[in-house]
């Protein structure tokens, strides 16, 4: 990206003026090497989001930005419905609440090391992986309206984990609002063998050891401890949450030249918020969160199941679980008083800081944990939410590493069989059905994590807390 198109605010925080259509300034968080290394289509698209009608204060990027659909990935937008505020499928990405879920497991590496080969086989043969991947639920109708109403709370009334868990995922395992009558037949026939699933892309397991503390006091409220195992995995709404994605995308192109909308780009297709198609979507997203909820649920079952084989007295207890592909209404201050926005986060994660009654009560005096998910040969970060967030960014953070190609340019520079056998020779074992995936997942094909998480570290969006480095990676 040009900076010479960008006003720097501070290290960290770079603005854009509004020209032309744009209603707002556009906001950037990054560092100077990551702001030049983003592609010059963020710039656009983050530039035109800030024409839509409605949205408030700013459209803002972060460190982690990349060419999306319509919306830049790692873009945040709020809109207010009583100005005419809109909601578009394209500012919430096609795997709705995909995100990231941590587990404390109180083991050692040592712990693992002893087992390592033998507990990769064991998550690989249990949690299902891939494209098309199904699992062992079949939901018939009205099971699957009740998951989609329902999210994990569902999933744990079925006897997968227990209502603790519940208090340690965002929206308490259940996002309101869901209308399953919403969801096509045909979204729901996608989803029907794909409960408990990992699915295909940068969606995987972890099984991590923590290798750096920053914030001692925070990571002891997390129970986050130097050489000790957490696992993370990041999932979505699979089939249903795609294709949930692709019709409103299709419906809302349509509708936004009916409600005189005049989008400087088709893939920000959009509608009024409080419009019959805008109310629609809304209710089918929730029941997508809910799914990706119940999802992820699911899988820390399997995974309890397995570990319970190798350390039975062991138990995974989950940390946080919480999404970046949603649009959620919040109360945010504008101009000195509360107001009700819908916030878009596309590859985006909440970020809450100290004090917000949306965090768990163990948390709520250090902030909620921001889980960010690197790659498979790099690392993962936790993180807290700040109080400067909640001004700067709606309260929201990177989600990942973010990437720097496409997938056909890694599949032309990395071969998967040699990957696997690298990071093997690192300590790092890697399970899939899909060397081709591999290769599109490698490492080199994404940015620097370290450097977009101490972007938003240093944007004091959210404060680094713990690092963690992968010791066995399950990848679709």
């Amino acid at each position: 990206m040009d900076i010479s198109l960008l006003t720097r605010q501070s290290e960290y925080a770079w603005r854009i003026e509004p020209t032309g259509k744009m209603r707002v300034p556009a906001i950037i968080y990054a560092s100077e090497e990551l702001v030049r290394e983003m592609d010059h289509k963020v710039y656009e698209q983050v530039t035109n989001v800030a024409t839509l009608p409605g949205i408030e204060k700013a459209a803002y990027a972060m460190p982690d930005a990349h060419w999306g659909y319509g919306f830049p990935i790692g873009g945040v937008a709020a809109f207010d419905a009583d100005r005419g505020g809109v909601i578009s499928a394209g500012g919430v990405g096609f795997d709705i609440s995909c995100g990231v879920r941590n587990l404390i497991t109180g083991l050692t590496v040592a712990d693992v090391t002893a087992i390592q080969e033998k507990l990769a086989d064991a998550l690989y043969e249990t949690i299902p992986a891939g494209v098309g991947s199904t699992g062992y639920l079949r939901l018939d109708t009205d099971e699957m309206d009740s998951m989609l109403s329902g999210g994990a709370r569902w999933a744990v009334e079925r006897g997968y984990g227990s209502t603790t868990d519940l208090d340690h995922i965002e929206e308490y395992g259940c996002m309101p609002g869901a209308e399953p009558e919403k969801v096509s037949q045909f979204a729901k026939k996608r989803q029907r063998d794909e409960m408990g699933t990992l699915g295909s892309g940068n969606h995987y397991l972890e099984v991590q050891r923590v290798t750096e503390i920053h914030q001692p006091t925070i990571a002891e409220v997390f129970g986050i401890r130097q050489n000790e195992i957490v696992i993370s995995i990041h999932c979505g709404s699979r089939g249903l949450g795609h294709q949930i994605g692709t019709e409103f995308l299709r419906t809302m192109a349509i509708a936004a030249a009916q409600y005189g909308i005049e989008l400087p780009d088709r893939e920000l297709a959009c509608a009024p918020i409080n419009s019959p198609i805008g109310q629609d979507y809304l209710g089918a997203m929730r029941a997508a969160i809910n799914c990706a909820l119940a999802n992820r649920q699911i899988i820390t079952h399997l995974v309890r199941q397995v570990f319970a084989k190798f350390f039975p007295q062991n138990e995974l207890r989950l940390l946080y679980d919480v999404s970046h592909n949603t649009c959620k209404v919040e109360e945010h201050i504008i101009d000195g008083a509360p107001k009700r926005l819908y916030i878009h986060r596309k590859g985006a994660t909440r970020a809450f800081g100290p004090g917000h009654p949306d965090i768990p009560q163990a948390f709520r005096d250090i902030g909620q944990p921001v889980l960010i998910g690197g790659t498979m040969g790099s690392a993962s970060y936790i993180l807290a939410g700040t109080t400067e967030g909640m001004e700067l960014s709606y309260g929201s953070a990177c989600h990942g590493a973010g990437r720097a190609m496409s997938r056909h340019q890694a599949m032309r520079q990395w071969r998967g069989r040699e990957l696997v056998d690298t990071l093997a020779g690192q300590g790092i074992l890697i399970r899939s059905p899909s060397l081709r995936g591999v290769a599109e997942e490698a490492p080199g094909a994404y940015k620097d994590v370290s450097a977009v998480v101490d972007a938003a570290h240093q944007a004091k969006l959210a404060q680094t807390v713990a690092k963690l480095t992968p010791m066995i990676c399950i990848k679709g």
